[in-house]
């Protein structure tokens, strides 16, 4: 049986491959993440990558602005691709997810640097996008 789906929901957007495909195939590789960004700056994944080690280093403000890079990165691209700042950008779909990654490391250091209102908003903003989004990441 098919799920229902809302139809007064716009379609899900689904970023497309060659966005994502060659920056993560070069981080799964073992290519260094500020490599790969420069190389493909357009690619939210790296600057996500970036974001995760930076907080993993303890340092939430280089952390916040990689984030914030992939955050608006991915967003320039889901509104390429027909997203109006509202509908599902479903984690399931590879491409999408640099930017959820993003949205949530954008949260992460939002909150270690005090920046409340902004942490609820990227964690508001990566529910909408995916109500599952943590769970298919992985995420805490």
């Amino acid at each position: 049986m098919c799920p229902m789906r809302n139809l007064l929901e716009p379609d899900p957007t689904l970023l497309p491959a060659e966005l994502d495909t060659p920056s993560r195939q070069a981080l799964e590789a073992g290519a260094d993440p500020r490599e790969v960004a420069a190389a493909q700056p357009a690619a939210s994944l790296p600057w996500a990558h970036l974001a995760r080690q930076s907080l993993d280093a303890g340092d939430p403000v280089a952390a916040y602005a990689f984030a914030r890079t992939g955050y608006h990165r991915g967003l320039d691209a889901l509104r390429k691709s027909g997203w109006r700042g509202t509908g599902p950008v479903p984690a399931s779909h590879l491409p999408n997810q640099g930017v959820l990654l993003a949205i949530h490391a954008l949260g992460e250091a939002a909150g270690a640097i005090g920046e409340e209102p902004e942490q609820e908003r990227c964690a508001t903003l990566l529910n909408d996008c995916d109500p599952s989004a943590r769970e298919v990441m992985g995420l805490a």
